[in-house]
């Protein structure tokens, strides 16, 4: 695999936060958003607005409950952490359309972008 077809596998598991915003402010639901941070609500404090909490560790037993017509967003605490990745992987191996969002939570929280208590 050269340097340009590794650089478009790898973006394409990507999704950017805009895209994401666009959907949920147009409320066409052609996204659904999970935070797969395994921490607990009082160390998590907020999370992406409209988000569905299914902990990475939980996910394989949660995934068979989720409708496989759906585009699912997976987000952890940082672009850099793995857990969305897992989350990701996990989908694909299930059959299910998914995307890591770009910049993770610590990204969306930067652009000011709409959060919510958990």
């Amino acid at each position: 695999m050269d340097k340009i077809e590794f650089l478009e596998t790898f973006l394409s598991l990507y999704i950017n936060h805009h895209e994401v915003l666009e959907d949920m402010e147009k409320g066409n639901d052609k996204y659904t958003v999970i935070d797969v941070r395994n921490a607990p609500k009082e160390v998590k404090g907020d999370k992406i607005k409209g988000s569905i909490e299914i902990p990475a560790k939980t996910l394989n037993t949660q995934i068979n409950q989720l409708p496989k017509d759906k585009i699912y967003v997976v987000y952890d605490w940082t672009g850099g952490t793995i857990l969305g990745k897992e989350a990701l992987l996990t989908f694909y191996k299930n059959g299910y359309e998914a995307y890591e969002l770009s910049g993770a939570l610590e990204g969306w929280k930067g652009m000011k972008l709409p959060l919510e208590n958990v």
